[in-house]
């Protein structure tokens, strides 16, 4: 006898078989939902395959356990915690939002979230689809992918890159499947935060696709970031199985996940460099899965006609050394010393003092910051932009410059900030130190201005919507940048400063 469901359940049928949902807020959604075969035993470091289906009607009503990652108990003193149990192996499921599973071809939406490839995932509360979906009348989905070593380990037997044969095969069952919860296949934008706006413009610019992607929000993408040869991905490699304990990776098939997450914590000692943001684990530009830069890739091809919103928070580097005592104590010697690894030496005092002079009072410890938010996010993406704007693509930048009141204000306007204001759910953040003390007026109305934009780029790919000032696209002329602060403001070129001194380094650098 078929299920007949209740008023709190919602059901739909997939070629890969039935799902029953729930009816929260008036939406159905779905959780749990898996888009591809669990990488587990001889699956780990493959490749995604296609999941079997199943029989009869699977339960959509709980979260899917998050990709394994470093976990510490009690959270962290800027996000308060990036990723929660459980956690298992068995990780590649997707969750849907959406106001009615019809037949109205709905714009849609795939949220990728961040993490510096080692933390987070698409089932938690922060991520959460339900704003977008009731206020904007999306489709919404969050995907959960391998991070840390069971995504990014890199090997000449297995390739490397897992993360984003993820991914792609998520993007493969949103376009085969979303019609059938009431989104348009041909309407899909794809967003992502920080490691997960990399990942959005590495999905846009694979060939295989093309076609699948017709817009991409990328927010705080670290497209100044050096992804690694294969070459050097196998030294990072060889690190890690050292610190495993292992002579290959096929050794370390047969071993429990939570030994190979644990292994992982000796690399970040490893790869940390003074001044540098930490990363021991990477995307690798392998000439297949990834064949160029991430932020190339969006620019060439079939991808360079997708619609692309991209901008950055002033203070990015904040989030990661504002709290770091070893930082805070640096004098104007080794600032400079760090410097010369961008400028050279010979002009290293000259851009010291550059950096001194746009932000007066600034300490050893602010000058390196604003330097790494600029070689990681603002110069890159400025880059990225002149680039499009150039070649008559349009482009939409913003600048996010409300700071944080943590913290005695050290944060500033930091990594992650931009966060619940887009998604404009404050309720699901009261963890976060990050957001704590904000003015509720100013959150709110600020919030309100960046939820509406994101949902109307999404819907018509153009961010402008009445409770805002005119967002022009950036041109080479004007290089408008939308300043989202508690005076949200069209401004030109807010990055002059710091892209003409940077100009000038590459200048004399290639020179």
């Amino acid at each position: 006898m078929a299920h007949i469901p209740g008023p709190d359940e919602t059901v739909v049928d997939l070629p890969g078989g039935r799902l029953r949902g729930a009816v929260e807020g008036g939406l159905a959604v779905f959780r749990g939902v898996p888009y591809a075969a669990p990488p587990c035993g001889p699956l780990r470091w493959r490749a995604a395959r296609p999941h079997p289906g199943w029989s009869g009607t699977r339960d959509a009503t709980a979260d899917g356990p998050s990709a394994p990652q470093l976990y510490r108990e009690g959270g962290d003193p800027v996000l308060g915690g990036h990723g929660e149990p459980p956690f298992d192996e068995d990780c590649l499921t997707l969750n849907v939002w959406t106001p009615a599973a019809d037949d109205a071809r709905r714009p849609v939406l795939v949220w990728i979230h961040g993490g510096g490839f080692v933390s987070g995932s698409g089932s938690l509360p922060i991520y959460s689809g339900a704003t977008f979906a009731r206020d904007g009348d999306l489709v919404v989905v969050s995907v959960n992918y391998r991070i840390g070593p069971l995504g990014y380990v890199y090997s000449a037997e297995d390739g490397g890159n897992h993360w984003l044969s993820d991914q792609l095969a998520a993007l493969r069952w949103v376009r085969e499947n979303i019609a059938s919860f009431g989104g348009d296949p041909d309407t899909i934008t794809v967003a992502g935060q920080s490691g997960g706006a990399v990942s959005t413009a590495a999905l846009a610019g694979h060939p295989d696709a093309a076609g699948l992607i017709r817009r991409v929000i990328l927010m705080s993408p670290p497209f100044g970031l050096d992804f690694p040869t294969p070459e050097a991905s196998l030294e990072r490699t060889a690190a890690y199985l050292e610190l495993a304990g292992a002579e290959s990776l096929a050794a370390l098939r047969s071993r429990d996940w939570p030994e190979l997450i644990g292994a992982a914590g000796g690399l970040f000692a490893r790869t940390t460099r003074w001044g540098y943001w930490p990363t021991p684990f990477l995307p690798v530009i392998d000439g297949a899965a990834l064949p160029r830069h991430p932020a190339e890739a969006l620019s060439h091809g079939a991808a360079a006609g997708i619609e692309v919103l991209i901008g950055w928070t002033r203070e990015e580097a904040n989030f990661g050394f504002a709290l770091d005592e070893g930082i805070a104590g640096a004098d104007r010697e080794r600032v400079t010393a760090r410097i010369a690894d961008t400028f050279g030496a010979g002009a290293a005092p000259g851009a010291y003092t550059a950096y001194e002079r746009a932000r007066p009072g600034a300490r050893p410890a602010d000058v390196l910051m604003d330097l790494i938010t600029d070689e990681l996010f603002r110069m890159p993406g400025v880059r990225f932009a002149e680039a499009r704007a150039a070649a008559g693509r349009p482009v939409w930048v913003y600048q996010f410059d409300l700071p944080s009141a943590a913290h005695e204000g050290r944060l500033g306007a930091a990594h992650c900030l931009e966060l619940p204001f887009a998604f404009g759910n404050f309720d699901q953040w009261a963890h976060a130190p990050l957001v704590a003390g904000l003015p509720p007026a100013v959150r709110d109305g600020l919030a309100h201005t960046m939820h509406r934009a994101w949902i109307a780029f999404a819907r018509t790919g153009d961010p402008n919507h009445p409770d805002m000032p005119h967002w022009g696209p950036y041109e080479r002329d004007t290089r408008t940048t939308m300043r989202f602060d508690s005076v949200v403001t069209a401004l030109g070129d807010t990055a002059g400063d710091s892209r003409r001194l940077h100009e000038g380094a590459l200048r004399r650098l290639s020179s």
